[in-house]
């Protein structure tokens, strides 16, 4: 269950007309904390991006599934939408966080975090880079 001030900041960024994704930020941002903090940890840091992505879509933000995305990302995604609003199975839930509480806090470390965005941006081309740089330089708070 996503905490509260989480759920607020995320119905801010839609009030203000954020990007889905910007709203999604804010859960996989808690992700990162819970791991720092010591709650759980994660394999790595993809798979605390996931988990935070899925609580997004969980708690009702209209994320879909990146168009790149495999076949079993895009059932987990629809079916993550379909459980929004729902509250969550306490068995599977405990059974989860027991899981990840095995896991290291390595994945939310600072070189982690970097080594994660450094591949996902080399994956996009160099115009689409531009593009969203361009992008953030328009609506960055003067």
């Amino acid at each position: 269950m996503p905490e509260k001030e989480t759920i607020e900041r995320a119905r801010k960024d839609k009030r203000e007309g954020k990007a889905p994704s910007t709203q999604a930020g804010e859960f996989v941002r808690e992700e990162i904390e819970h791991i720092r903090e010591g709650k759980h940890g994660a394999r790595s840091t993809k798979q605390a991006i996931a988990i935070g992505l899925s609580k997004a879509r969980r708690a009702g933000v209209d994320l879909p599934p990146s168009p790149g995305s495999s076949e079993q990302t895009r059932e987990q995604a629809e079916r993550d939408i379909r459980r929004a609003g729902k509250k969550p199975s306490k068995r599977r839930s405990r059974a989860t966080t027991k899981a990840l509480k095995k896991e290291g806090h390595s994945a939310a470390s600072k070189q982690a975090l970097s080594r994660q965005a450094r591949t996902a941006a080399k994956k996009r081309s160099a115009a689409s880079r531009s593009r969203s740089a361009k992008k953030a330089a328009k609506t960055r708070k003067k």
